[in-house]
């Protein structure tokens, strides 16, 4: 797979990309990036990538010449003529490569959309800058527009990182253990654990579980006890059965506490759904507030 990073800074690129999976993954040929300067692509002494916005108003906008130039360097057509040429299906060119815009008025960035880029080849990303970027290449380049947060960052660079190392963890072989990925906070593992079998068909104890689009499980290591503070017993009892479901209460409590909004995306089963309602009625977690008397 290949990053094609489109920005006025391609120094900030320094640090982010040489560390941890990303880097690894670079140098075992599982992702390849490439860090384009915008400067490159203007054609005055200046090199001016920026201009005021027609009609008024505060700060600059990135201007769209430099843009079409890069992608049309790096080969990439205006999006209606890739639509047109290539087709929209699954196997066709056109589902191989996808032009990013990162900008804060984007569809948010998360698990789904990092799957999605995961099985791409080619990856454009545009990083904005200033008070954003000239709105003809949202709609004449770009596939998808993308936010990480509802908040407002200085430019698309952060963003740009954070998509780079998400979508990286999910090719093949960038994990050192493929099975992370899928126990992971937010992983499209499935809820309801299937546990593996032996050469007879029977199932082998197995005390880990898919994240299942809930957050994760807590973690603990050595030593057992911390400054009076123990490991829970069902994690040191041997008790695979035991350990896996704690492991699934803990992860539907934290889910519960923090992000109840993702229970309504998950399909829960049966067990999962007495937990919920056990901790509930326990803790008061997710529960509405009684309606006032009028």
């Amino acid at each position: 797979m290949k990053f094609e990073i489109i920005t006025i800074f391609p120094d900030f690129f320094r640090g982010p990309l040489e560390y941890g999976i990303v880097r690894r993954a670079r140098e075992s040929g599982r992702v390849e990036i490439t860090v384009h300067d915008l400067r490159a692509f203007t054609k005055d002494k200046h090199r001016t990538v920026d201009d005021r916005p027609f009609g008024g108003g505060e700060g600059m906008v990135l201007k769209p010449e430099p843009i079409f130039d890069c992608l049309e360097f790096l080969r990439v057509s205006a999006r209606t003529e890739r639509i047109r040429n290539q087709g929209s299906g699954a196997g066709s060119p056109r589902a191989r490569e996808s032009v990013v815009l990162l900008s804060p008025q984007g569809e948010m960035f998360n698990q789904r959309v990092a799957s999605e880029m995961a099985r791409l080849e080619r990856v454009f990303l545009i990083c904005g800058r200033y008070e954003g970027v000239d709105e003809r290449v949202r709609e004449y380049l770009a596939d998808r527009e993308v936010s990480v947060g509802d908040f407002v960052l200085s430019g698309g660079e952060l963003p740009a990182a954070i998509i780079v190392d998400a979508v990286t963890r999910l090719l093949p072989g960038a994990l050192g253990n493929a099975a992370s990925a899928r126990t992971e906070s937010f992983g499209a593992g499935e809820v309801s654990v299937r546990l593996p079998v032996d050469t007879e068909g029977k199932r082998i104890p197995d005390s880990t579980i898919s994240a299942g689009g809930l957050l994760d499980y807590p973690h603990y290591t050595r030593p057992a006890d911390f400054r009076g503070l123990a490991v829970p017993e069902p994690l040191v009892s041997g008790d695979h059965e035991a350990i896996r479901r704690w492991r699934r209460r803990k992860a539907l409590e934290k889910t519960l506490r923090n992000r109840p909004e993702l229970l309504e995306r998950v399909e829960l089963n049966p067990e999962d759904r007495q937990i919920v309602e056990e901790i509930r009625k326990a803790s008061g977690f997710g529960l509405r507030a009684p309606a006032k008397a009028d």
